[in-house]
């Protein structure tokens, strides 16, 4: 369950929530009868309800990245959104644009790729450059190497990379609070954590280098 409530389908909804709901749900409640045509849960668009605004300011990030004006290519662009998700650990994400991926006729080889790219060879020179600025991005904080940008540069124009740049950091912070919240595909407990030690085990075993 996400760790926000949820906003159940009502004639008192927000005009941006009752269009979503229309478009995703059709004539269900999301929240008693959950699920997308993607086959998530869609619990994403049920807690964003809570603030309508917050979800008509997310959905207009969703037209702008899908607008016949943008410049980029949309391989590119669903390169970082993939990478983005993998890169932040955000299943939900990364599992949603692998699926845009295949939808743009992108093969399997690659869409496999993504999570080890810089040991891959099915990736363009292109895409290896918006693959490394995007790790910059996301897991870097932005701090981008010279090289780096100087590849992207040989590749894209300017108007290319700021759409490329506010796309993939938009997706960054999908993929932070959709973890934060534990919507959708990202409603997992933590992997790591500690493992129980044998029984009769004393912490000071640790310094008796005969039980190494």
């Amino acid at each position: 369950m996400p760790r926000l409530r949820e906003v159940p389908k009502s004639p008192d909804n927000a005009p941006i929530v009752q269009a979503m709901y229309q478009l995703l749900f059709g004539d269900r409640d999301p929240v008693a009868d959950p699920g997308t045509d993607t086959g998530t849960p869609g619990n994403w668009w049920s807690v964003f309800a809570l603030v309508p605004d917050a979800l008509d300011h997310a959905v207009r990030g969703f037209q702008f990245y899908r607008s016949p004006k943008r410049l980029i290519d949309p391989v590119l662009r669903e390169l970082g959104q993939t990478r983005a998700g993998f890169a932040k650990g955000s299943q939900f994400v990364f599992s949603q644009h692998c699926k845009s991926l295949r939808g743009l006729k992108v093969s399997e080889e690659r869409i496999a790729a993504i999570p080890h790219w810089p040991v891959a060879t099915c990736f363009s020179a292109e895409e290896r450059a918006v693959l490394a600025y995007t790790d910059c991005l996301v897991l870097q904080g932005g701090r981008v190497p010279e090289a780096v940008f100087t590849a992207l540069k040989s590749f894209l124009s300017d108007e290319q990379i700021l759409e490329f740049t506010y796309i993939t950091c938009l997706y960054d912070m999908h993929a932070v609070m959709s973890r934060a919240l534990r919507t959708e595909f990202d409603d997992r407990d933590e992997a790591i954590v500690e493992i129980a030690a044998p029984e009769g085990f004393s912490a000071a075993d640790f310094m008796d280098t005969g039980r190494r």
